[in-house]
């Protein structure tokens, strides 16, 4: 077999994709500025979140460059052990993790939190990438049942693991990105049939738990199982008037901030919603609201044209992709950034139940920030080298 080198690999770098992640990231921190100046304040404070998400974003940068430098192959050899390493940090948190909001999801490192959960996203996307890439049987075009088990453990002992601590949203993002890869295998029409299924067996019990009209005492299908917060999310979700100062509370302010921002917003540092501190964790969860307030209708689509170029940047990457472990990354990548991105935005407009998704490059965090720019890394770094056979 012939070994070719790409002496230019330069020349393949995906130029959009960085370009796109680089000011979406400093629209964030510009953001932030507004989202974590004190309560009544209209002066620009450069705040400690702010500074911290600007050293973020370099740190972040210097990764993407870290893993670009790499060659993809000399890291689809050490999938394995850095699959197990992000299952090793989770397991760790139920005997070294701090404790805050309900969830042990992180560890205190001096004046750092590391929320590993971010990082197993890149772990899961690796693994499964490995799997499809060793798997692949060209007289077997689609995947059955059987051939989805190990795919299906490889995303499931994590997300279990993720769900334990308890974090419903990272668990969900992990979910509906393990499905999006499963769907890039081309599984078999039984598999299809049967996925379909399952979603109509869930809008079912959506229905009869939440929606029917029945008489006491109800009859509940899963309703009764899941904790008060967990119901509440649901109930405030289908029903947004039924708790405004409870359960509603959150889902309400954000929409009333995103529905006054109107077309052109009412202006930086001027948000009533986010200077009067109305809008729940308004740097990190409901950062999109902060920008709706502020920027208006307009801007927010020319937020959502940015992420729009990054995605297809990445479908791109997955198309010229020369082998099956590098179009599987890519695909993992975006539909990890697909859907935090569709989840965030879609609760804090009130069309999906609030389950504490952070939006990449927007919302305050580091270990956010570096999990994107290393999955964004591993994108520039399989274009880079797909003239590399």
């Amino acid at each position: 077999m012939q070994v070719r080198v790409e002496r230019r690999p330069w020349a393949n770098v995906p130029y959009a994709l960085l370009v796109t992640v680089v000011l979406t990231a400093v629209v964030g921190i510009y953001n932030l500025i507004a989202a974590s100046r004190p309560a009544g304040s209209e002066s620009l404070v450069f705040s400690g979140q702010a500074k911290n998400q600007l050293l973020f974003l370099v740190v972040g940068l210097g990764a993407i460059a870290a893993v670009a430098a790499v060659d993809y192959r000399l890291i689809q050899r050490l999938v394995i052990p850095i699959y197990l390493l992000n299952l090793v940090a989770l397991i760790a948190l139920r005997y070294f993790g701090h404790k805050a909001k309900g969830a042990e999801s992180w560890f205190v490192l001096g004046p750092f939190r590391v929320q590993p959960a971010e990082f197993m996203k890149i772990g899961m996307v690796l693994m499964l990438a490995k799997y499809f890439h060793d798997d692949h049987r060209p007289n077997q075009a689609t995947y059955g049942f059987l051939r989805l088990v190990p795919p299906a453990v490889i995303a499931l002992v994590p997300t279990v693991l993720v769900l334990t601590q308890p974090d419903l949203g990272t668990a969900l993002m992990m979910t509906f990105t393990a499905i999006t890869v499963l769907f890039f295998a081309r599984p078999s029409a039984p598999v299809w049939v049967a996925f379909g299924m399952v979603a109509i067996v869930g809008v079912g019990v959506l229905w009869n738990d939440y929606v029917r009209v029945q008489g006491e005492p109800r009859v509940t299908l899963v309703r009764h199982k899941l904790k008060r917060h967990q119901d509440a999310r649901i109930t405030s979700w289908l029903d947004p008037n039924s708790d405004l100062k409870g359960s509603s509370y959150h889902a309400m302010q954000s929409k009333i901030a995103v529905g006054s921002g109107g077309m052109t917003g009412k202006g930086w540092l001027q948000g009533t919603q986010t200077g009067l501190r109305y809008l729940p964790e308004q740097h990190t969860d409901f950062i999109f609201s902060v920008f709706a307030e502020e920027q208006g209708f307009l801007k927010c689509l020319g937020l959502l044209t940015l992420y729009a170029v990054m995605l297809l940047a990445a479908l791109v990457v997955a198309y010229n992709a020369k082998e099956r472990f590098g179009a599987f990354v890519a695909v993992g990548v975006a539909a990890m950034v697909f859907w935090q991105v569709f989840e965030n935005i879609g609760m804090v407009t009130g069309l999906l139940p609030i389950t504490g998704i952070t939006l990449p490059l927007m919302s305050y965090g580091g270990s956010s920030m570096l999990s994107v720019m290393i999955g964004l890394g591993l994108l520039v770094n399989v274009s880079m080298r797909r003239h590399v056979f």
